[in-house]
């Protein structure tokens, strides 16, 4: 139809209905139709990351007291992604589940699908982990041998479950980001020839190196790129079983004269990260980056937050602003047996928390394990740590982490940037431009209902959340 056309149609409405339809399409497109959605948790279960029937229209007039403003002209950090770490005992419980089972639950997981999550990173343990059936490493041997020229070395304890399940996960998202983590070297390399804590011994500097290296080109020969590595999980935590310390000085000594060098002599381009501990010791990581030596070799830092504030993270990018930041593990659990979902605070914490200083990521520990909580090893392995999914054959239940991830991971694409937005009482929130448009999450921290606006350049909708529940709102 002509222009012409289309205008003696509109011609033929009454006036008043012609001058509201003349207004409309002489304004700018977000005036005339934008609307928000909703995903939405309530504490009480009632709604579990449900997208909720009604929009939320953009108008000009509020006067609600509490607005969140979301200001896309201030820009920080790109995000990289949010997801979970995918222990071996998460890769068992998943591989021995039926195939078509097996595919329909990692395609949520992994898919960007309208069912789906879309977990984009990845957390995997460099040999095994406290959530393993059993400690080992790539390089065991009896205990009164050693194998410095490293010809013992093979991912075998990963080929059962840990590399198939990461393989069918790349086929769903070839772009996912894999963190590795060692939670110990080799008993043969420690100092106390164990697998429970000890250090590195300086003489084996340069072969662990070489151990890194092995691993990286070995699960690239498998298809699997790791993004970056940490030097050691918990470095001052000596209870875990498995489990290793180092202090500042012996990982600045072993990045910069050991690893690095043969990181780069291989042309090898995952990324080093410091620390990969607690929010308490922010001078470890900065002390290492004071280094020139050491710090031309590392992208940046990771945290967790079983102690210390996460306010830490952005201790170490004021005093470095060019490293990035790193949120690499936080167990998120439902204690006893209440009816509720408590998922405000740990969104407040981590998945707010976490990007409001300067993290590029979110990783919650782990993702899945059986309704024992199994499996984990024995004298210091974790038996309370929940999976994020509890699978019992093929049964699989969601449980709190599963929210608390999906309430970001499914909008917050990677290659999204954090922008502005300020922090009402009790409102935490974040807000983030992505290749969709605008993502702002907010955790109702308090026992009541709030009413509030969500500003956006000269708009507002307005918002109700009850108390302790989430909402995702997207634009």
């Amino acid at each position: 139809m002509t222009t012409t056309g289309k205008f003696v149609i509109l011609r033929s409405l009454n006036p008043m209905k012609f001058l509201l339809l003349l207004l409309l399409a002489s304004l700018p497109l977000s005036a005339a139709e934008t609307s928000a959605q909703l995903w939405l948790t309530k504490s009480d279960r009632s709604a579990l990351f449900a997208l909720q029937p009604d929009k939320l229209i953009f108008t000009t007039n509020t006067s609600l007291e509490s607005v969140i403003t979301v200001d896309d002209k201030q820009t920080f950090q790109t995000m990289d992604g949010f997801g979970f770490a995918l222990t071996g005992g998460s890769a068992m419980h998943i591989i021995r589940m039926e195939p078509a089972k097996r595919a329909a639950l990692l395609q949520e997981l992994f898919g960007t699908g309208d069912g789906d999550i879309g977990i984009s990173y990845l957390r995997v343990s460099i040999g095994a982990s406290d959530l393993n059936s059993f400690v080992y490493t790539y390089d065991d041997v009896e205990p009164s041998q050693s194998d410095p020229e490293l010809k013992r070395f093979s991912l075998g304890p990963d080929q059962g479950d840990v590399i198939p399940v990461l393989k069918q996960i790349m086929a769903i998202n070839p772009q996912i980001k894999i963190l590795g983590s060692p939670w110990t070297a080799p008993n043969w390399m420690k100092t106390n020839g164990k697998v429970k804590s000890g250090r590195l011994k300086p003489e084996c500097y340069d072969v662990y190196a070489r151990y890194f290296v092995k691993y990286l080109q070995g699960m690239q020969q498998e298809g699997i790129h790791i993004d970056a590595i940490t030097i050691q999980n918990e470095p001052f935590n000596d209870g875990n079983t498995p489990s290793m310390q180092m202090s500042a000085a012996e990982e600045a000594r072993f990045i910069k004269e050991n690893l690095g060098p043969a990181l780069a002599a291989q042309h090898l381009d995952t990324k080093i990260i410091l620390w990969d501990h607690n929010c308490d010791v922010p001078e470890y990581p900065i002390s290492i980056l004071r280094d020139p030596e050491a710090a031309r070799y590392v992208d940046g830092s990771g945290f967790h937050l079983y102690a210390g504030k996460i306010e830490a993270m952005s201790q170490v990018h004021d005093a470095f602003p060019g490293k990035n930041l790193y949120f690499t593990e936080q167990m998120t659990i439902e204690r006893g047996h209440h009816p509720g979902i408590d998922i405000a605070g740990p969104v407040s914490r981590l998945i707010v928390g976490a990007p409001r200083n300067w993290s590029r990521n979110v990783l919650l520990w782990n993702l899945a394990a059986d309704p024992n909580n199994e499996p984990h090893t024995r004298d210091g392995g974790c038996g309370i740590c929940q999976g994020a999914i509890t699978i019992d054959g093929n049964k699989v239940t969601r449980n709190l982490a599963y929210y608390v991830v999906a309430h970001a991971s499914k909008f917050v694409r990677p290659g999204s940037v954090r922008v502005a937005s300020n922090l009402p009482d009790s409102l935490p929130n974040v807000a983030f431009k992505t290749p969709a448009g605008m993502v702002l999450i907010v955790a109702n921290h308090s026992p009541q209902r709030q009413t509030f606006a969500v500003r956006f350049h000269d708009q507002a909708f307005a918002a109700v959340l009850d108390g302790g529940s989430v909402g995702t709102y997207v634009w």
